[in-house]
């Protein structure tokens, strides 16, 4: 992989006081995109200081289930605005989902994404390729293309479509050993969800909308935890929803299978009693599931037996969501109000602290992706990707305020706690005071990997 020195426009910020993940003050100085000195007292020497008192910094998040929709629906999303969304919401880095209208399962469209997202500069974008020809199910894509692409490919996915076929399944999990990549499952037995369009309980019933079963989900992640295994190969499920999912992830752990899970903040907070409004803004893919689910996925977040929070931003132009319910779009953003959520549901449930919350939205997710210099602690010598946090501030929620295209929150009108005050990728403000700052003018945030840091 080429390597890329720091560039020009980076430059030094003294952040004085932040709490570092809640355990503590001190001052960071940050260089040439890296943390160069970590103390208390630290003199300025012509640095721009950041007075963050009162602030909490964490890593840059990584978020590992991002819909970017470009390219092919430019209309819901690009890269750029995606990116800028991400920025706002404390992202470091985000993994762009393969199915966009040009499905990204060739090298070619896997290293249109990556430019994209190099040349945005807002945040690093990592592509993930399809598992499949056209997510069609019927023959794998050329991984291994991908893979040995520019791009880097290590996580593969036909999310919003479920890899059904046992045997193309296990291929995929067998092709992926060879360079050490992960199969994302959007788990979903297509024939027990024909036709869905809620999660199949006493709400579903009583509404008269046709319901999307637990068991559909449980049955692939079982079927697919005895593949891994089976296969010695990794898997990551994606959108974990139910109780029961969370059960059968927990009993493959306990056994050794090489298994990551990832929960929603929407999941973490919001139930199907929301869909009595008939608002399709609470349509998603897993459906809104019980209150029990919701609180056996916080209980499994904090215990560890789901790795990570992924936002599953799924941003939409408003006439597919601004329609009657069976003709709606499935899908929410996420980007924007992650933080906030999982603070609002996590931390002041006292649940988890900030040093869980970081591990879960930095370090694992950079981790499962395989980007070794993402998610690192805050300490000298690494990476320059954090966030700083305002944890006493509080807000509304308003659409029209985000920088993503989509509209489509169900969050809107919710006053959410936290605030991100400022976002460094690279040692380069990408926002500064909750606004957009600017973007990096050149090179990606590999630039400021350490040599020999890229495990292939």
């Amino acid at each position: 992989m080429i390597m890329t020195e720091p560039t020009a426009d980076q430059q030094r910020y003294l952040i004085r006081g932040a709490d570092l993940l809640g355990a503590g003050r001190a001052d960071l100085l940050m260089e040439d995109g890296q943390i160069r000195q970590r103390g208390t007292g630290l003199e300025a020497g012509g640095a721009t200081v950041i007075d963050a008192d009162g602030l909490v910094a964490l890593p840059g998040l990584v978020d590992l289930h991002t819909h970017l929709r470009e390219p092919g629906r430019e209309d819901a999303e690009t890269v750029l605005t995606g990116s800028q969304s991400a920025a706002r919401g404390g992202f470091t880095a985000v993994h762009a989902m393969a199915n966009s209208s040009l499905v990204a399962d060739t090298a070619g469209v896997v290293e249109q994404v990556y430019r994209l997202g190099h040349e945005a500069g807002w945040t690093e974008v990592r592509p993930v390729g399809a598992v499949t020809v056209g997510l069609a199910g019927e023959r794998l894509a050329d991984l291994a293309a991908m893979a040995g692409s520019q791009a880097r490919v290590r996580v593969f996915s036909d999310d919003g479509i479920c890899v059904s076929d046992p045997v193309l399944m296990r291929r995929a999990l067998e092709y992926v050993k060879a360079f050490n990549g992960v199969i994302a499952q959007h788990a979903q037995e297509p024939r027990l969800t024909q036709g869905a369009q809620m999660h199949e309980g006493q709400v579903s019933s009583v509404l008269g909308l046709p319901g999307w079963p637990a068991v559909a989900e449980e049955a692939i992640i079982a079927r697919d935890v005895l593949l891994a295994q089976h296969v010695g190969s990794r898997v990551h499920l994606c959108h974990v929803s139910t109780a029961g999912s969370v059960e059968i992830v927990r009993w493959a752990k306990a056994r050794g299978i090489a298994v990551t899970a990832e929960v929603t903040p929407h999941h973490l907070l919001l139930t199907d009693e929301l869909v009595r409004s008939y608002d399709p803004v609470y349509k998603v893919n897993p459906p809104l599931r019980t209150g029990e689910d919701v609180l056996a996925l916080r209980a499994a977040l904090a215990d560890g037996t789901i790795d990570i929070v992924a936002t599953d931003h799924a941003p939409h132009p408003a006439e597919a969501k601004e329609c009657e319910w069976s003709q709606a779009a499935m899908g929410m953003t996420g980007l924007d109000t992650a933080l906030s959520v999982v603070q609002h549901a996590m931390l002041e449930t006292g649940l988890m602290d900030w040093a869980q919350i970081a591990a879960a939205m930095s370090q694992r997710p950079a981790r499962i992706g395989q980007l070794p210099w993402q998610g690192g602690a805050l300490e000298v010598g690494e990476p320059a990707h954090l966030v700083l946090v305002d944890p006493a501030a509080r807000q509304e929620v308003v659409p029209e305020r985000m920088a993503t295209k989509g509209r489509n929150s169900p969050f809107r009108g919710m006053e959410l706690p936290g605030r991100v005050e400022a976002t460094f990728w690279a040692g380069h403000a990408t926002v500064r005071d909750a606004e957009l700052a600017a973007p990096r003018a050149t090179a990606s945030a590999v630039s400021t990997m350490k040599a020999g840091s890229w495990n292939a």
